[in-house]
């Protein structure tokens, strides 16, 4: 099939930094609507009638629809055209966005939260994609990816300052009514300024999106019931149940298709299955650690929307350096010796986040475990994401980017609802500032406990086979390095 436009290389040089201006910003909106809601969760479910439990579907249903079609996503772009479905899912993701603004409901809210993960996972996919088009390789494409891994490692915690700031003097709405304008003049200039790129013959693998998106989301259903209803509630055993043979068809579907979604091959390898098994695990107590925090902050020590996101800056301040000095670091110290800092720092500041409680100092109890946070993901992301692409051939490049994309989403709706079961079961009982404060105790040694698991998986399937050599290009390695 022929190129409908000339390649965006063709323009490239006119424009470079307003092309690279509009795929930041597009990014940067992305990464930033997984947090900005995290600090008005308490006025939301005020206003809403969320319950305790279910209130992490907020966050789940989003990242939900972003990890289950992502692969889709990324093929689109290859059949279709990366620049149209840059423009189509910047228009979803827009109009999601307004919706969810104006959302009058629950169940209205995580409707259109779950189509504005669907934007984000044809959008994310372009973005990297139109980076590597018009960014070839030398200083040009290593300063424009720089830029990428920074916005995204920055824009997590930007999101959560913005979001209390927005909750506390406007309406939680905002954050999201702010994305309109942003979006509109995306796809403006995106129009203006963006080449069509060259389109691929092939197929999509719509049922193994569906049963993977369809399966996890049981999973994440059935754990955040059994907080509820307990164990032996039938309609939570039926909802698992459904789950695992949904994704057991998903890995027959990805046997026999002829377009897999996610071929399997990708699973042969040892470190790179390990790399994802370890990342689930990671983000799982890393998306807990933002959504129990931002619970505890407010409803037990009290703090407003506002004073709670910039309560979460020092989770930042060494994240961004560490990981912008990586690079630096594994020439004289291994990736993999960096990684097992990184996992054991981390089990280290969650285990000190999990003695604290409302009457505890916040330097010491918060601030200072949160410094380490923040070492602990900027030693950790990178290499996971070299792991994870390690070793494989140059037609399984974009698959296997995609399978650590797909891995940081799953652990971040599956592993969410693990840790608020977990934090329900356990709190049976309590009531007010001691269930919030039990639920984050409980959480966060649960947390505790991932990371250690992740450390142990890191050291048996990661660290122990012999190193090799990876082909991959460093604006693969960035696709998945934002942070949770």
């Amino acid at each position: 099939m022929t190129t409908l436009q000339p390649s965006g290389r063709d323009r490239a040089g006119a424009h470079p930094n307003i092309i690279l201006a509009v795929i930041l910003v597009s990014y940067v909106m992305i990464v930033l609507d997984i947090s900005v809601v995290l600090t008005g969760l308490p006025k939301i479910q005020n206003e809403l009638g969320f319950s305790a439990n279910n209130l992490a579907w907020v966050q789940s249903a989003y990242t939900l629809t972003f990890g289950g079609f992502l692969l889709l996503g990324a093929r689109a772009g290859d059949i279709l055209g990366r620049r149209r479905m840059f423009i189509v899912g910047l228009a979803v993701f827009t109009a999601a966005s307004v919706a969810i603004g104006a959302s009058r409901s629950a169940e209205w809210m995580l409707s259109w939260r779950a189509i504005q993960g669907l934007g984000s996972a044809i959008l994310a996919p372009s973005t990297l994609a139109l980076l590597q088009t018009y960014f070839p390789e030398g200083p040009a494409r290593t300063r424009a990816v720089s830029y990428y891994s920074a916005a995204a490692g920055v824009s997590a915690t930007v999101g959560l300052v913005i979001g209390g700031l927005l909750a506390d003097g406007l309406s939680w709405r905002a954050g999201f009514y702010i994305n309109l304008p942003i979006g509109l003049g995306l796809i403006l200039a995106a129009r203006r300024y963006i080449a069509e790129t060259p389109r691929q013959r092939g197929a999509f693998d719509v049922a193994g999106a569906l049963l993977s998106t369809v399966g996890i989301g049981g999973l994440v259903y059935g754990f955040i019931r059994s907080a509820e209803t307990g164990w032996a509630d039938p309609v939570t055993l039926v909802v698992l149940g459904g789950a695992v043979v949904l994704l057991g068809l998903f890995v027959l579907n990805e046997r026999r298709a002829g377009h897999p979604i996610l071929p399997l091959r990708l699973f042969a390898d040892r470190v790179r299955s390990g790399a994802y098994v370890a990342r689930i695990l990671y983000l799982a107590a890393m998306v807990g650690f933002f959504f129990f925090t931002t619970l505890y902050l407010q409803d037990a020590r009290g703090y407003g929307p506002a004073l709670a996101g910039l309560a979460f800056l020092p989770a930042t301040l060494l994240h961004v350096p560490f990981a912008i000095a990586f690079p630096r670091l594994a020439r004289r110290i291994s990736p993999n010796r960096l990684l097992i800092v990184g996992l054991v720092v981390g089990v280290v500041a969650l285990a000190w986040l999990s003695r604290a409680t409302p009457q505890s100092g916040y330097l010491v109890s918060i601030a200072l475990p949160m410094l380490l946070v923040g070492v602990s993901q900027g030693l950790t992301l990178s290499p996971l994401t070299s792991a994870g692409v390690s070793g494989v051939g140059e037609g399984d490049v974009g698959a296997a980017s995609g399978a650590v994309n797909v891995a940081h989403q799953i652990g971040s709706s599956v592993g969410l609802s693990v840790l608020v079961a977990i934090a329900a079961v356990g709190s049976r009982g309590l009531t007010g500032v001691a269930l919030t404060s039990h639920h984050f105790t409980l959480a966060f040694e649960a947390g505790t406990a991932m990371v250690g698991l992740a450390l142990i998986v890191a050291l048996i399937a990661i660290v122990r086979p012999k190193a090799r050599t990876s082909s991959v290009s460093p604006a693969v390695a960035a696709c998945a390095s934002e942070v949770a």
